[in-house]
């Protein structure tokens, strides 16, 4: 039986409890966690990601297999997910950490994630600049768990706070 080829991808797209949903019902995604990375503080906890001095971003790495879902099939989903012409800001959410980033393991990814992000500023769908950014990945750190899979521990609250930071009436407006 062959070996299932195991692959990363890192995405920081605003708050990480509405990034993951998206993700975990893929086919070919292996299981997703929630963390900080981007920055150079070690081990940080919410708090000090929080405060934005950690220089980490609130993120989602994604663990999935190739064979079932491309690389390019999540980036479609992450660019579906956020309002990548917001620098520093998703949403009701401000600061450094909640910025838009693809954090790319290979040089494979880089060059996927760049030419998604060309084809996506000349389709025209969107009348700003896109900012989010393409960095190498660093150092993950899984965030505390009761982040983890936030939306199906407290489905209130979570779909409270995605229809009231107004990602819930964006996301529905921008790609219907």
């Amino acid at each position: 039986m062959a070996k299932v080829k195991i692959e990363k991808a890192t995405f920081a797209g605003g708050c990480f409890w509405c990034t993951q949903p998206a993700f975990d019902k893929l086919k070919g995604v292996i299981s997703t966690t929630v963390g900080y990375t981007g920055g150079t503080k070690e081990n940080p906890t919410y708090e000090e990601v929080c405060s934005g001095k950690t220089g980490h971003a609130e993120a989602l790495e994604i663990t999935y297999d190739p064979q079932q879902v491309s690389f390019t099939e999540l980036l479609e989903i992450f660019w579906k997910n956020i309002d990548p012409t917001k620098l520093n800001q998703q949403f009701f959410d401000v600061g450094t950490q909640y910025r838009t980033s693809i954090f790319y393991h290979t040089e494979e990814q880089k060059k996927t994630a760049q030419d998604s992000k060309s084809k996506l500023e000349k389709s025209g769908k969107f009348d700003q600049p896109i900012v989010t950014e393409i960095v190498p990945a660093s150092a993950f750190y899984k965030a505390e768990d009761y982040h983890q899979k936030y939306y199906q521990k407290c489905p209130l609250q979570y779909k409270s706070y995605k229809i009231g930071s107004g990602r819930d009436s964006y996301l529905k407006k921008m790609w219907k």
